[in-house]
C-alpha cells in the first residue's frame, strides 16, 4: 500500500497537476489585472476590524487561522527537500509560485464569501463545496471535495503534524513520544471545543509569535552568512535557468529539476488552488466578498513569498558558507543550518517546527469539521472531534510513511474540484472585482442575501436537545 500510494502521489503531483495549478495562477492573474499590485491595501485590510459586517470572526482571525494551517513543517523541512533535490534554483521557482498564487488565493476567498451560508446554529459555512453546489449546481463534485478534504486533514493536518512535534521533542530533549503526544492531544481538545472562535483566538496570538520567532532565527543565520548573501542570490537565479553547481556541489541539477521541485513545494506549501483556506475565509466579518479576497491573498504572500523564500536563502547561503554540510537530505540540511547559531540553534528549530505543526493541526481541524458538516450536518461534529483528538495521540507514536503519501494524494484530488469551480466561475470573480475594486466601491456593503440552511426535523430535535 505504501508503494502504491507513493507512486500515485508522484503521478498526481507530477507535471499535469503542476501545469494545471500554475496555468490557473497565470490565467487568474491576467484576467484579474494582477491583483498582486493591491498588496499594501490588502495588508491594511487584514488588520482592520469590520465589526458591523456579517461573520463569525475578524478578517485577521480568519487570515491567522488559514496561515496556521498553511505555515507548517513544509516551510522548513519541505523547502530543504526542494533545495536538496532540485538545487538552489528551486528557491526561485518556489518564490514565483507564491507571487502568482496570490491571484488564485484571492479568487478562492471571493467565492467563499459570495456563496457562503448560515447553518442551523447561525454560524457561517463556505468554501469550494458551496461554490460548486450553489454556484454551479455540481453537488456531486462538492461531496467529492469534502470527502478528499476530510481524508487529507486526518493525514497532513493531524497525524503527521503531531508526529513531527513528538519526534523533534524526543530527538532534542529526549521526551518520550507517548507523553508529548498526550499533552498535544489535550491542548488541541481545549481549543477546538470552542469551534472557529476558539481556534481563531489562539491563532491570532500564536501565528504572529511563531512566524516572528522563526524569521528572527533566519535573520540571525543570514547575518552569520552575510558575506555569502550576494553569491547566494546570484546562484539561486542562475540555477533557476541553467545547470549550476553550488559550493556544496549540486552537480547534475537542471532547470527541469529546479522548476519541478521548486514549483511543487511552493504549490504544496501555500495551498493556493487546493481549496482549504477559503473554508475559513467564509467565516470572516467582511462587508463584501472582495475585501476578504484581498485579505486572503496576503496568506500566500506571507507563507511563500516571505517565509519559504527566507528559508531557501538561509539554506543556500549555509551550503556555500559551510561546504561540509550534508545537503542531500532535507531534514539534515535544515538542522545543520540552524546548528550554526551558537547554543540556541536547535532550540529555535525545535520551537519553530513544534509551533508550526501545532497551528496546522488547529487550522485543518476546522477545514475537516466544515467538510464533515456539509456531508452529514452538525449532529456528527462531536463524534468527529473525539476521533480527531484520538488521531493526534496515535499519530504521535506511529510510522507516518504511508500516511504522508495517502495525504499527498488526497491533497491533489481535492484541488481538482476547487480548480473547476475557479475556472467555471471566473466571470463571477471578475464581475465582483470590477464593481468593488476597479470601480472603487470597496467600502460598500454587499446585499444581505446570505441563505439559511434548511433544517430537517432531526436537526431541529438534535439542536434542541
Amino acid at each position: 500500500m505504501e508503494h502504491f500510494f507513493s507512486s500515485l502521489s508522484s503521478y498526481l503531483w507530477g507535471w499535469p497537476m503542476i501545469i494545471l495549478l500554475i496555468g490557473t495562477h497565470v490565467y487568474l492573474t491576467i484576467k484579474l489585472r494582477f491583483p498582486q499590485r493591491h498588496l499594501i491595501k490588502a495588508i491594511k485590510l487584514s488588520v482592520t476590524k469590520d465589526k458591523n459586517s456579517s461573520g463569525d470572526v475578524s478578517q485577521f482571525g480568519a487570515l491567522a487561522t488559514s496561515l496556521a494551517a498553511t505555515i507548517g513543517t513544509g516551510n522548513i523541512i519541505g523547502m530543504a527537500t526542494a533545495v536538496s533535490l532540485g538545487g538552489p534554483g528551486a528557491v526561485f521557482w518556489c518564490w514565483i509560485t507564491g507571487v502568482l498564487g496570490m491571484s488564485t488565493k484571492y479568487a478562492e476567498g471571493l467565492l467563499s464569501v459570495k456563496y457562503r451560508i448560515k447553518n442551523n446554529k447561525g454560524e457561517f459555512s463556505g468554501g469550494p463545496m458551496y461554490a460548486l453546489d450553489k454556484g454551479l449546481g455540481m453537488k456531486w463534485l462538492a461531496i467529492l471535495f469534502c470527502v478528499f478534504t476530510a481524508l487529507a486533514a486526518f493525514g497532513i493536518g493531524n497525524t503527521v503534524q503531531a508526529n513531527s512535534i513528538t519526534m523533534m521533542l524526543e530527538s532534542t530533549w529526549n521526551i518520550p513520544a507517548i507523553y508529548s503526544g498526550a499533552v498535544i492531544a489535550c491542548m488541541v481538545a481545549l481549543v477546538i471545543i470552542f469551534g472557529v472562535k476558539g481556534i481563531s483566538k489562539v491563532c491570532e496570538h500564536l501565528v504572529p509569535f511563531m512566524a516572528l520567532f522563526y524569521i528572527l532565527g533566519c535573520l540571525v543565520i543570514l547575518y552569520f552568512n552575510r558575506s555569502f548573501l550576494g553569491d547566494s542570490v546570484s546562484l539561486i537565479v542562475e540555477s533557476a535557468f541553467s545547470s549550476k553547481a553550488a559550493g556544496g556541489g549540486f552537480i547534475g541539477s537542471t532547470i527541469i529539476m529546479a522548476s519541478r521541485y521548486g514549483i511543487a513545494r511552493g504549490l504544496f506549501s501555500n495551498e493556493s488552488g487546493l481549496g482549504s483556506a477559503p473554508i475559513v475565509a467564509a467565516a470572516a466579518q467582511t462587508r463584501n466578498p472582495v475585501r476578504q479576497a484581498l485579505v486572503s491573498s496576503t496568506g500566500t504572500f506571507w507563507d511563500t513569498v516571505v517565509i519559504c523564500a527566507l528559508t531557501g536563502l538561509v539554506l543556500v547561503s549555509s551550503i556555500i558558507a559551510y561546504p561540509e554540510i550534508d545537503h542531500t537530505h532535507g531534514a539534515a540540511l535544515t538542522k545543520a543550518a540552524f546548528d550554526k547559531i551558537p547554543y540556541i540553534g536547535s532550540f529555535i528549530l525545535t520551537i519553530g517546527i513544534s509551533t508550526f505543526a501545532f497551528s496546522t493541526i488547529l487550522g485543518w481541524s476546522y477545514y475537516a469539521e466544515k467538510s464533515i458538516e456539509y456531508l452529514g450536518g452538525h449532529k456528527i461534529i462531536l463524534g468527529y472531534r473525539f476521533i480527531w483528538i484520538l488521531a493526534i495521540f496515535f499519530g504521535s507514536i506511529m510510522d507516518m510513511a504511508l500516511v504522508w503519501n495517502l495525504s499527498d494524494c488526497m491533497n491533489a484530488l481535492m484541488a481538482i474540484p476547487n480548480l473547476i469551480s475557479l475556472l467555471l466561475l471566473s466571470s463571477v470573480i471578475v464581475a465582483e472585482t470590477k464593481y468593488y475594486l476597479w470601480d472603487n466601491h470597496l467600502d460598500e456593503y454587499a446585499p444581505e442575501d446570505i441563505p439559511q440552511d434548511q433544517l430537517t426535523e432531526e436537526t431541529i430535535e438534535t439542536t434542541q436537545i
